[in-house]
């Protein structure tokens, strides 16, 4: 197991070019599921979610090629060709142990279950940050005309007869909820209204692509899409945004992050403590509470830092509270932050990172604390990060991996 070792208190500064999205990747990639055509995907990132995810491509008989002359820091590009599927697979001990160690390997049922008619996925793993129900995917399946079964571990899905469309409402505004049921969607026949979708870039790149490998969804960038089915797709070339994720403002066409001494936290018009909380598509993501919490314990002020969509996300401010931070857990779902201005830095210690957004959010603690900390487990932050500690030394961060 690695960790990282980091000596705080450095001022970064220089540039970096951001990685691929990893949301969008995990369901694009199982997009490729769809034809047995050539699809080509660019930007690409180097983390081990993705890599994980196209090692069961091609464990289910997908031919990947990457092209080494497209390789760059931004990310690698890799043609797709899924024309000698093996669904016997599905059964295989290899699948289930691979599959099950992936959150986004739920994705790959809409995709086996549009062009092949059955899918099988073991209960997925992924961050342990509370409870990722999976009813959205499934009853959106159920509405599409195919049985759903839970068995020793692991949903099998199969339709008996072609799918067909439908209007469905979904119960909640699920980013791979959409995603699973759209892609289940483009070839069912007839039409399908999904009310309630989610419409989070992820969505929007992943219907754009599908639009361009010949299916018919309008509504795409809104919560409400409607599906026209079609008898087959074809192939295409796909580029990924940047990871919205790792990048936070805007100049002109760059991303910048001014050097600043001081950071104040606003008050409500009524000077009450702001409250930071997070939401759906086009509200604050909760990918980014926990940086924003960092940050709130380096600033001047209090804020309030709900986190209404995870139950369990919250539980690694006790290692900030470790390193000096003025934290108060409420409950699972709040904290209240009192910011020191600096007055009081951070000091170094030994932790864990428990998930992918916890763990670089205690990076970016280290990074300002003083003295020496080591972070454990970093194979969570790799999940989600392309070669952070080599971008970071770009910077200036005295980081080195162990």
């Amino acid at each position: 197991m690695a960790s990282f070792e980091i000596t705080g208190g450095r001022r970064l500064k220089g540039e970096i070019v951001p990685q691929g999205a990893k949301n969008e990747a995990l369901q694009v990639l199982c997009a490729v599921l769809l034809t047995g055509e050539k699809v080509r995907i660019e930007h690409v990132p180097d983390i081990r979610d993705v890599n994980k995810l196209i090692d069961l491509l091609k464990l289910l008989g997908v031919s990947v090629r990457e092209d080494r002359s497209a390789l760059c820091e931004s990310g690698r590009a890799f043609e797709f060709q899924a024309d000698q599927v093996n669904l016997e697979v599905l059964a295989s001990p290899d699948y289930r142990e691979q599959a099950g160690t992936l959150r986004g390997s739920i994705m790959l049922v809409g995709p086996l279950l549009a062009r092949f008619g059955q899918a099988v996925v073991p209960q997925p793993g992924g961050d342990k940050i509370g409870r990722r129900r999976l009813d959205t995917h499934f009853i959106g399946m159920e509405r599409l005309g195919a049985e759903v079964e839970y068995k020793r571990g692991a949903y099998m899905v199969k339709a008996k007869k072609q799918l067909k469309g439908c209007y469905m409402l979904l119960d909640e505004a699920s980013v791979t909820g959409t995603a699973n049921i759209v892609m289940a969607a483009v070839m069912a026949k007839g039409t399908t209204t999904i009310m309630n979708a989610a419409c989070e870039p992820y969505v929007y790149q992943l219907c754009t692509m599908l639009n361009s490998m010949g299916a018919k969804i309008s509504g795409v960038g809104s919560n409400l899409l409607t599906i026209r089915g079609v008898k087959e797709l074809h192939g295409c070339t796909h580029r990924m945004l940047p990871d919205m994720i790792e990048v936070g403002s805007q100049k002109g066409d760059d991303l910048y992050v001014p050097a600043q001494e001081h950071y104040e936290i606003e008050r409500f018009m009524d000077g009450s403590i702001m409250t930071v909380a997070d939401a759906p598509w086009p509200g604050f993501t909760p990918d980014l509470i926990s940086i924003a919490l960092v940050v709130a314990t380096q600033a001047k002020g209090s804020v309030l830092i709900h986190q209404k969509m995870f139950e369990s996300r919250l539980f690694f401010v006790d290692k900030l509270i470790d390193m000096g931070a003025q934290i108060i857990l409420c409950d699972p779902h709040r904290a209240t932050v009192i910011g020191l201005d600096r007055e009081h830095k951070l000091r170094g210690v030994r932790m864990a990172s428990p998930d992918i957004r916890a763990g670089v959010a205690l990076l970016i603690a280290a990074l300002s604390a003083e003295g020496k900390s080591r972070i454990d487990n970093i194979e969570q932050i790799d999940r989600g990060y392309q070669h952070i500690d080599e971008r970071l030394r770009k910077l200036g961060a005295d980081i080195r991996r162990i």
